[in-house]
């Protein structure tokens, strides 16, 4: 076949061409006649007929220019896709539990993304929220960027110990490529790069906020982590790129919030009865 399918579309047709195949027979099984006449048949496989809307739907999904070239290439390729499925059918492989699991797990998945995204319609976020959330990253990003390096040790008094040789004028790099725990940067002498202060845990930002540039932290500072010696190379303002720049991203990650909330939603409202401890 000529490469009018790409192996994107190409894939995008396995997962579409169950949907039409299963939406055509959905429409004769409910003696939708009008439908069924007006839906001109363009091949048949074995008998089985192959509709002009099944190629319709997966022209929709593939959101390329609808041409009759593209056309061709979906219909050989649904032919292809029907055959292989009759032959599945005539070795009972769609019989198999384990693959009627998969199929199942499949179509659901399809299922709950299409609801998630109905949902997501239903509440697009409008402008004044867009903005709100840009107003809010820009306030938790500040207008100042650090650069820091730090060692990661289990224990306060290991944390002590290295701040006292580093005050003797040992390396930080050494150190940290000695001591530090961190694999992120253990490796880089303990450097963490450029990055605002929100971008780390709490007490590690506060602790970044209070230094001045070259400053190693006398007092050493536990997270969840373990415990940290800091030091502070240097700093500089922070560019927040403008609401146009970062837009769809916003919008975005409110989409994503909402779908986070319906489901929690769904999930108190059900009622779930748990009746084993050991699954």
């Amino acid at each position: 076949m000529n490469r009018v399918i790409t192996a994107a579309a190409a894939a995008a047709m396995l997962a579409l061409a169950g949907t039409a195949y299963a939406q055509h027979h959905n429409d004769q099984s409910m003696g939708n006649a009008a439908s069924a006449s007006a839906d001109q048949t363009v091949a048949f496989v074995n008998g089985r007929p192959i509709k002009r809307s099944e190629i319709d739907l997966v022209v929709r999904e593939l959101h390329q220019p609808d041409t009759p070239r593209l056309r061709a290439g979906i219909r050989d390729k649904l032919i292809e896709l029907d055959v292989l499925m009759q032959e599945a059918r005539h070795r009972r492989i769609t019989d198999r539990e384990g693959v009627r699991f998969q199929a199942d797990n499949a179509a659901r998945s399809v299922y709950i993304q299409a609801l998630l995204r109905d949902e997501i319609a239903r509440h697009k976020p409008t402008e004044a929220q867009i903005q709100a959330e840009y107003d809010r990253e820009v306030k938790l990003a500040g207008d100042k960027e650090y650069k820091v390096h730090h060692i990661l040790v289990k224990t306060e008094q290991q944390a002590q110990d290295i701040i006292a040789q580093l005050n003797k004028g040992a390396s930080f790099s050494a150190l940290a490529k000695k001591d530090s725990l961190d694999p992120g940067s253990a490796s880089n002498g303990g450097a963490l790069g450029w990055a605002p202060a929100a971008a780390y845990v709490r007490p590690f930002a506060d602790a970044v906020t209070g230094l001045h540039k070259g400053q190693v932290g006398q007092t050493p500072v536990h997270t969840q982590f373990g415990w940290h010696v800091i030091r502070l190379d240097n700093e500089r303002p922070i560019h927040n790129p403008s609401l146009d720049e970062v837009k769809s991203h916003i919008v975005q990650a409110l989409e994503q919030r909402e779908a986070q909330q319906f489901i929690a939603s769904l999930k108190q409202k059900a009622s779930v009865k748990i009746v084993s401890t050991n699954p």
